[in-house]
């Protein structure tokens, strides 16, 4: 069985949603070039492409993110809990120049991804079925989560710009097992846990700006609810929103998020065109972080919050969300 690879021999994609596993990002081997049409160097591919990964977990009453970032010039990582009991907001960051201590594999099936910098570690490494999440940090900060049953996900690649693409590799509404320890509380997952899984990568717009909801929940009975929409990218014609029913990925149509971006305690209300996503998001707090660095920008909001309202599964069939939790996200990113 010969590996799948993203880039063809004549260093092309295939834009589309992609029904089989992608084994390996061959990025270098995209034929890659200016706006004037001239072939960009090995090197020049190499430090154009930019690579993430996110994982949520969301369980009784909090919410958990991490996210990996390589651009090359800078290596970021940050993870963060939010108790909606307390209301307090758990966060850490760290930035790497030249991306130091950052490592991420261009194997969406089964790579890892990890970020060093000191006495702190994160991981997300590739187990059966799922990702494994841990974090050492002073302060008594241990996270060992297991995101299980990632059996069909959402695997897109759009043409990004005049010259780029994206590739997303997307699940949500997993079973979580695990806890997180944060200075002597202890926050442990349950059957109710549900988590999210966003492997990212590609040659993207200098300038690219979106926005963005998670959800991932129990329902009445016990089925699994996911849901990933997203607005100013990865929709060349094509989305990357997709409901996940009990595991089964259903694709949705293009989506249009309702808010005001200047002022952040404000509802939102997110919808799609073809009438089968219609909620509304209260957010409680918010993870913000403002670079200006020139050659790299980042504006970026992503709220913890609540959703209320329905979602229409592919036979027609209604499903009331009532006071789930999730996340929502508003960034814009020069890279």
């Amino acid at each position: 069985m010969t590996t799948k690879k993203l880039i063809d021999a004549k260093g092309h994609i295939a834009p589309g949603v992609l029904v089989q596993p992608v084994e390996e990002i061959n990025y270098l081997d995209y034929d890659l070039r200016t706006v004037m049409d001239r072939p960009r160097s090995k090197l020049a591919r190499r430090w154009r492409f930019n690579q993430f990964q996110f994982v949520s977990a969301t369980g009784p009453g909090w919410v958990f993110g991490m996210a990996l970032v390589d651009l090359k010039l800078l290596g970021s990582g940050f993870f963060y809990l939010y108790d909606f009991e307390s209301g307090q907001m758990l966060e850490q960051s760290f930035m790497s120049p030249l991306a130091l201590g950052t490592r991420i594999e261009p194997y969406p099936e089964h790579g890892s991804a990890s970020f060093s910098k000191g006495d702190v570690a994160m991981r997300i490494l590739p187990v059966s079925g799922g990702r494994n999440v841990s974090v050492l940090a002073p302060g008594g900060i241990r996270v060992e989560l297991t995101l299980k049953e990632d059996n069909d996900p959402l695997r897109l690649v759009c043409p990004a710009g005049y010259n780029g693409w994206v590739f997303t590799r997307k699940s949500a509404g997993l079973p979580v097992e695990g806890e997180i320890c944060w200075d002597h509380r202890i926050w442990r997952c349950d059957d109710n846990t549900r988590g999210a899984i966003d492997w990212s990568c590609g040659f993207m717009r200098r300038e690219t700006a979106w926005n963005w909801a998670s959800l991932a929940g129990p329902l009445p009975g016990g089925r699994s609810l996911g849901l990933n929409l997203a607005a100013g990218v990865n929709e060349t014609g094509m989305t990357e929103n997709a409901l996940w029913l009990d595991g089964q990925c259903q694709k949705l149509a293009a989506a249009r998020f309702r808010f005001d971006r200047y002022h952040e305690g404000g509802d939102w209300h997110v919808t799609t065109e073809d009438g089968r996503v219609d909620l509304h998001f209260v957010p409680a707090a918010v993870r913000k972080e403002k670079l200006n660095a020139g050659i790299l920008a980042s504006n970026f909001r992503q709220y913890a919050g609540t959703f209320n309202g329905t979602v229409t599964d592919a036979t027609g069939n209604h499903i009331v969300v009532k006071d789930l939790r999730g996340l929502m996200e508003d960034h814009f990113a020069r890279w």
